[in-house]
């Protein structure tokens, strides 16, 4: 497949997801088919999981786990926490809960204090998301 202005663009996401590109002829059902100029160029395949694997959960201990998690997702989004939008708090409590941050004890008190929220917030921000 050549490389394509698209597949160049999107290789850092796919190498991060651990996801590969396929020509669209080759798609499967559950690939992700991407159109440039609404003719498909590329497809998106997702690693896929074992179904005898049980996913690793992290250590049930809020401390350091969301605390790293808190810090990883303000660098993303260019500074402290407490001073971002309304918005971009939403987007953070979304990207926290995609890297498993809710999995810890008392992980939500610990997000809204980081954010300068109250806990019903927090868990406003995850219910508007599902």
């Amino acid at each position: 497949m050549p490389e394509h202005p698209l597949a160049q663009a999107i290789a850092p996401l796919i190498e991060r997801l651990n996801a590969e590109l396929v020509d669209p002829a080759d798609a499967r059902r559950d690939d992700v088919t991407l159109a440039w100029e609404g003719k498909p160029v590329l497809a998106v395949r997702l690693p896929t999981k074992p179904e005898t694997t049980k996913p690793i959960k992290p250590e049930k201990t809020a401390e350091g786990g969301v605390q790293s998690l808190l810090a990883e997702v303000a660098g993303e989004l260019g500074g402290p926490l407490r001073e971002l939008s309304r918005g971009e708090k939403q987007r953070a409590v979304l990207l926290l809960e995609a890297r498993g941050a809710f999995e810890y004890r008392k992980s939500a008190e610990i997000v809204a204090e980081a954010l300068g929220v109250t806990r019903f917030t927090v868990y406003n921000y995850l219910n508007r998301a599902r």
